[in-house]
């Protein structure tokens, strides 16, 4: 039923349909934006991958010959932002020392500390996560952040629902791997510590 309503609102904003474009956007923004989280570099803003990615949708749109194909070309669109600005971003680098993050972080503001407990977790987890390879950063973060089913990652990234399964369960399992280990080195670095 979805898919009818999007192939629809594709085929209205390629004749030109501001507010079938403007659906469009709405009813995929969440969706490009896990995928912008899985493939962009750590310290650029998804927001403005975001922005750069609607702007790139409202020239181009007439530029799909497939309504049916918009996701994937969505998808592809949103790769390819993310991808770019890291190419920007390591010119940049040679040219500009960035600010460090945990600065950025700390101006956040925050109602209570258990809230704060929870916030950086949450990015220390989303950090580990950007580790992991594409193909399996990508399904588990559409799944945990995006919260898509095994089926919809599976017609997105036109994999078998069993690759999709297999992956999600191998990045949780090396999500898993690196929290220990992290764990691991920062117990072993406060009892070093405490020994000198």
């Amino acid at each position: 039923m979805e898919q009818d309503s999007t192939t629809r609102d594709v085929q209205r904003a390629i004749s030109g349909d501001s507010q079938a474009l403007e659906r469009l956007w709405e009813r995929h923004r969440r969706w490009a934006a896990a995928v912008v989280l899985a493939h962009k570099p750590r310290d650029v803003d998804v927001e403005d991958l975001l922005q750069e990615i609607a702007m790139t949708l409202v020239r181009k749109i007439q530029d799909i010959r497939d309504p049916a194909l918009f996701r994937p070309w969505l998808r592809t669109l949103s790769i390819n932002t993310a991808r770019t600005a890291g190419r920007k971003r390591k010119v940049r680098l040679r040219l500009v020392r960035p600010e460090p993050e945990s600065l950025a972080m700390d101006q956040i503001p925050d109602d209570s500390s258990d809230h704060e407990a929870q916030k950086a977790e949450g990015r220390r987890l989303l950090d580990l996560a950007n580790r992991l390879h594409p193909d399996y950063r990508e399904p588990l973060l559409l799944r945990c952040v995006r919260g898509m089913t095994y089926r919809q990652i599976s017609d997105v990234l036109d994999l078998p629902v069993t690759t999709i399964e297999t992956r999600i369960a191998r990045a949780r399992r090396m999500l898993r791997e690196e929290v220990e280990f992290e764990e691991e080195a920062a117990s072993m670095r406060v009892a070093r510590e405490a020994a000198e």
